[in-house]
């Protein structure tokens, strides 16, 4: 039977308060998923390029690793996993070519759009870029919207 849950693809900057990393203006935003999550009517996915962007902001900062293990195995027993397509990794390299820097928001934005799952971010200079170069955002949900449409 096929699931009639929202599936959301989390911008890394809403999974890193899980390993103890502290962002700014968040709460409510992660308020509401917590709350969509626990009535069963979302499901969350991740990317390994979310866990590649974490480490890499770890590595930068003092951590505890007790948090960092409990935050990590939270999010793979929690979330589901998804991939890009072959489609969409070329896509990402495209996207990178034509000048947007972060090939991991890229790479998020491609796995989001070929899996057909939303694409939940607060990067509002990656979904310019996106309209920009003409391409299909329909997938992108962008934070403000997210919480006006729950009205939160």
């Amino acid at each position: 039977m096929k699931s009639l849950k929202t599936k959301i693809l989390l911008d890394t900057t809403y999974m890193l308060p899980i390993v103890g990393i502290q962002v700014e203006h968040i709460e409510r935003v992660l308020v509401l998923l917590r709350k969509l999550y626990t009535k069963r009517t979302i499901e969350v996915y991740y990317t390994p390029f979310n866990m590649f962007e974490i480490l890499g902001k770890l590595a930068k900062i003092r951590y505890s690793k007790e948090r960092v293990v409990l935050g990590l195995a939270s999010i793979k027993e929690a979330f589901k996993v998804a991939y890009p397509t072959m489609e969409g990794y070329l896509k990402a390299l495209e996207l990178r070519r034509k000048g947007f820097k972060d090939l991991i928001d890229l790479l998020l934005y491609v796995t989001s759009f070929t899996r057909k799952i939303w694409f939940l971010t607060r990067d509002i200079e990656l979904i310019e870029f996106l309209r920009k170069q003409g391409e299909d955002i329909s997938y992108v949900i962008y934070e403000e919207d997210f919480l006006k449409k729950h009205k939160i």
